[in-house]
């Protein structure tokens, strides 16, 4: 994990970051200062603890509204156990033929 630097609201942090996500962390730094920034320039707010409280709000109520991705497919169910010998297989196709009756023989 490695530290980056970012700016939100004209202040430093130093945060920390894994590996191969600084462009994701970049992102969500510059959501959480646009929403910050935009929460100031409204001018009703002036504590920056309360416009992080409502940026982290406005920014999770955009991703609620967002649909959710459709969940991975299950993973295929393990092919069933191929007989150990000839003698397994016809063993096999008896039972089948049998339970087959008149309606056929597959072999």
């Amino acid at each position: 994990m490695k530290q980056i630097e970012a700016t939100i609201l004209g202040q430093s942090y130093r945060l920390a970051c894994p590996d191969g996500g600084e462009e994701r962390l970049f992102a969500a730094v510059a959501a959480v200062d646009r929403e910050m920034s935009a929460i100031r320039d409204a001018g009703k707010i002036k504590a920056r603890e309360r416009m992080a409280v409502l940026a982290a709000l406005n920014i999770a109520y955009q991703a609620a509204e967002r649909p959710e991705p459709p969940a991975p497919a299950p993973p295929a169910p393990e092919p069933a156990a191929v007989p150990a010998s000839a003698a397994d297989l016809q063993a096999l196709i008896t039972r089948i033929d049998a339970a087959l009756g008149d309606d056929g023989r597959l072999l």
